[in-house]
C-alpha cells in the first residue's frame, strides 16, 4: 500500500494537488533515513503528521523516499521522509485512508538449526520422526511433537516416555 502513496506522491511532484485533495503523511521520526531538523526533532521525537496543501515546495519523489520543503511557524525546513517511515497516508476529499505497520528491519543474520540430514534434505536422527501407515512417504504428523495440556511434556498420551 506505501506504492499507492508514492505513486499519488509522484502524480502531485509533476502536476500538483488537483482541487480540494491534500494529504496527511504520518512518518515515525525515529526510523532509518529520516531527515529533519533538530527542532522539529525535538518536538516530534516519535511521530510527526506533516500536511501536504497550499504551502510546500520542492516535493521530490523517489524510489525509496520522498522530500518535501515546509514551513514550521515561518521557518522552512526540508524533510526527507523514506516510504518505510511512514505509518499512515490520508487524503480527505479522496476520503482515502491508510494505516501501514512498522516494516521490519532486515535482519543481519539468521540462526539455523543445525540438525543432519539424508541425501533427499530430511532430517534424521533425533529430529525425524517416522512415517505410520496411515500416512504418505515424507509426511510426518505434528501429533509426535505437540504437548497435550495438563499432561508433562515427557509423557506422550499413549503413556510412553517421550
Amino acid at each position: 500500500m506505501r506504492g499507492v502513496a508514492r505513486s499519488a506522491l509522484e502524480r502531485v511532484a509533476e502536476e500538483g494537488l488537483p482541487g480540494d485533495h491534500h494529504f496527511y503523511i504520518e512518518f515515525d521520526t525515529t526510523a532509518a533515513g529520516v531527515a529533519i531538523p533538530d527542532f522539529l526533532r525535538n518536538q516530534y521525537p516519535e511521530r510527526m503528521t506533516i500536511v501536504l496543501q497550499h504551502q510546500y515546495s520542492g516535493l521530490e519523489v523517489e524510489a525509496e523516499q520522498f522530500r518535501v520543503g515546509l514551513a514550521f511557524d515561518g521557518v522552512p525546513a526540508t524533510l526527507t521522509v523514506p516510504f518505510a517511515a511512514m505509518t499512515a497516508f490520508m487524503d480527505p476529499a479522496a476520503q482515502f485512508a491508510v494505516r501501514f505497520a512498522p516494516e521490519a528491519p532486515e535482519p543481519e543474520a539468521t540462526a539455523t538449526l543445525a540438525t543432519e540430514q539424508d541425501d533427499a534434505g530430511v532430517p534424521t536422527g533425533d529430529t525425524a520422526a517416522e512415517p505410520t501407515a496411515d500416512q504418505p512417504d515424507g509426511v510426518v504428523s505434528l501429533e509426535a511433537f505437540r504437548t497435550r495440556r495438563g499432561m508433562p511434556p515427557s509423557r506422550r498420551e499413549d503413556g510412553d516416555p517421550a
